[in-house]
């Protein structure tokens, strides 16, 4: 699908449910749509046990009005959904989310993106992009897209650094994503960013944690090489995993070679994970995510 600012789903609004499975839920959402006069015209569902497991939801319907009636859906969903212990989400389609992007010397993750967003493939908006080095900065800002400049601090304190991005981002994002921005971010900026932070890693998780994994591959002799997209923890490329793929290699390849078949997969594993995310396609179920 392609989208512009002009052709955003209208009174269209997703509804994403998940907690404990039992008996009901389904029937209980959807006649809940149809009393407020939705029209659903998408449902995936998933429950992780035949009894007595998790249940997980997402629905995309159409109300006529949907930006007014908004208030009273919400109470109602609230109300509808509160016996079952559940929890969920209700999102207008019609407002794109906003992406911050954090990026290093590295471009081709950042470029792919800011070109997907200009085709119109992401429905996002994109108010800025932050980089620890100023190489991109007329690359970013020929794409209309504010561009600054935030030096990484020599040592392993780098709070002044993540100061000045979290004023940059606070109140200003509704998810961040590190295209190859190679630093690593400490529990309190996580803490205090308050919104989803999305990685792309140069290898196939749960393989090569950390820095250098084509060279650590080459080493390894392996026959596959793939990236992983996943949110960001507090553990170090251990986050819940949103998507993976792999490109086949032999021994004749260098490590430069691999990274640049690599780089092929990282571009497509991280367009198709913001594309997820911003359409509410991702439920994170602890260190698991389901992705309708």
């Amino acid at each position: 699908m392609y989208y512009s600012p002009l052709s955003l789903p209208q009174d269209h609004a997703c509804l994403t449910v998940h907690g404990p499975d039992s008996a009901g839920i389904v029937a209980a959402v959807t006649g809940m749509l149809a009393r407020n006069g939705g029209n659903i015209v998408a449902l995936d569902q998933y429950a992780d046990e035949t009894r007595g497991g998790k249940f997980f939801q997402r629905v995309v319907f159409h109300k006529a009005g949907l930006a007014v009636a908004m208030p009273g859906l919400r109470e109602d969903i609230d109300a509808t959904l509160r016996p079952f212990g559940l929890d969920w989400e209700l999102r207008d389609q019609s407002v794109p989310k906003r992406m911050a992007i954090l990026a290093s010397k590295q471009d081709h993750c950042l470029l792919d993106l800011l070109w997907r967003r200009r085709r119109g493939e992401l429905p996002v908006s994109i108010p800025m992009v932050i980089s620890n080095h100023a190489d991109t900065a007329e690359d970013v800002r020929s794409f209309g897209v504010p561009f600054f400049h935030v030096p990484s601090e020599k040592g392993p304190d780098k709070s002044r650094a993540e100061k000045q991005i979290l004023e940059l981002l606070r109140g200003n994002v509704d998810f961040v994503v590190l295209a190859r921005y190679m630093q690593i971010l400490s529990g309190d900026f996580l803490a205090e960013v308050g919104v989803p932070v999305i990685n792309i890693h140069h290898s196939f998780l749960p393989a090569f944690i950390g820095a250098n994994p084509y060279l650590k591959a080459k080493e390894r002799g392996v026959k596959l090489i793939g990236a992983t997209s996943h949110y960001v923890t507090e553990d170090l490329d251990e986050g819940p995993i949103i998507d993976q793929d792999t490109v086949r290699v032999t021994h004749a390849d260098t490590v430069t070679e691999l990274a640049r078949r690599g780089a092929d997969v990282e571009r497509q594993v991280l367009a198709r994970s913001v594309l997820w995310h911003a359409e509410d396609r991702v439920i994170r179920d602890g260190r698991q995510t389901i992705v309708f």
